[in-house]
């Protein structure tokens, strides 16, 4: 028994083929979103690469794009069929290619939503991503002189600026690598010296962080030196006082700037995967409808439109065994091959 079965006049099936040309058409439309979108946040995460470990987090938008691309093609093509349904002579080129072409669009419904799930599922790949990025890219931060990394600094300084955030997990960071470069540090300086010997692997390491920690809001003068020595300052208890630094982390701060961006394209591509599977809904109509028309001469007659021609379990068991008969099929044709393969040996 067909599933969800539908009676169609030709009235029903001229408004219905109208209707799914125009909804393709806003479909179109949605794929060049997704298309916006995917390039949006490429262009977003290829800002940050220098402090991102890996090309991984590249892979939603990569897809969004790809997918984004495919969809303007279905949709077009899916509007044309629509819009030749009118017409029993043109419908007549697209009727053997409709039922195929409807697999491979249910194909494409499912891999755009693995790529909105992959959109919402993409923040703990990110983290790793960034917390060992934001850690090389402090380590570099002084080399201003190395090529390659000259660039780090300002990359650094740059982006701690524009999201407030200071280091990796925070301020303290900035304690346990050496940022300041060997050039601008005075070797014939005792307290330099004794910094360095202090130190197992020979590093100048400071209770300070650079200039781009500072928080311009605060109403006292930056102290971005000796920021653990309450006698260094005046009036001042590193304990109790809240610094003038940022407060946040980096990694934290972009973590939350790219999951909020994230979870928002993922959210518009859900709804745009909705439309499209509404869209597959009304092919399938559509096609059946048609296919079922009794006499093709008579415009007029009635026909009936369904989802599926029979039930769900018995379609899921006419397709396991249509994978059966698959997998039969290709272990006798190897099982052949080898057999015509050993005379050959002997």
């Amino acid at each position: 028994m067909a599933l969800l079965k539908v009676k169609f006049d030709q009235k029903k099936r001229v408004k219905l083929a109208q209707g799914l040309w125009l909804m393709n058409w806003l479909s179109v439309l949605g794929g060049i979103v997704i298309f916006s979108l995917g390039l949006f946040l490429k262009i977003e995460l290829r800002k940050r690469s220098d402090v991102m470990d890996n090309s991984e987090s590249h892979f939603v938008p990569n897809s969004l794009i790809g997918m984004g691309l495919l969809s303007c093609v279905f949709n077009s093509l899916a509007g044309k069929i629509c819009y030749d349904a009118l017409d029993p002579a043109k419908y007549a080129k697209w009727k053997p290619w409709l039922k195929p072409y409807l697999a491979v669009y249910v194909l494409f419904n499912i891999v755009l939503f693995l790529v909105v799930l992959c959109c919402f599922l993409l923040r703990g790949s990110l983290e790793s991503t960034l917390a060992d990025g934001l850690k090389n890219g402090m380590k570099y931060y002084r080399d201003t002189d190395t090529p390659g990394r000259c660039f780090m600094k300002k990359t650094i300084d740059m982006l701690q600026i524009e999201f407030k955030c200071c280091g990796n997990n925070g301020f303290r960071d900035w304690f346990e690598i050496q940022w300041i470069s060997n050039r601008y540090l005075d070797f014939s300086s005792k307290e330099v010296r004794d910094r360095i010997k202090s130190n197992v692997d020979g590093r100048y390491l400071v209770d300070g962080v650079p200039f781009s920690c500072c928080n311009p809001s605060s109403p006292r003068p930056c102290i971005q030196y000796q920021l653990t020595n309450n006698s260094a300052h005046y009036s001042y208890d590193h304990q109790t006082e809240e610094l003038n630094l940022w407060v946040h982390g980096c990694r934290a701060t972009l973590l939350n700037y790219y999951g909020s961006l994230m979870n928002s394209i993922g959210a518009i591509t859900l709804f745009i995967w909705l439309f499209e599977v509404s869209i597959i809904i009304g092919l399938r109509y559509l096609h059946t409808a048609l296919e079922s028309v009794s006499n093709p001469e008579d415009l007029e007659c009635e026909s009936e439109g369904w989802l599926l021609e029979k039930s769900v379990s018995e379609t899921w068991k006419a397709f396991l065994e249509s994978l059966k008969k698959l997998g039969k099929s290709n272990q006798v044709e190897a099982e052949g091959a080898d057999a015509g393969q050993a005379p050959e040996t002997g």
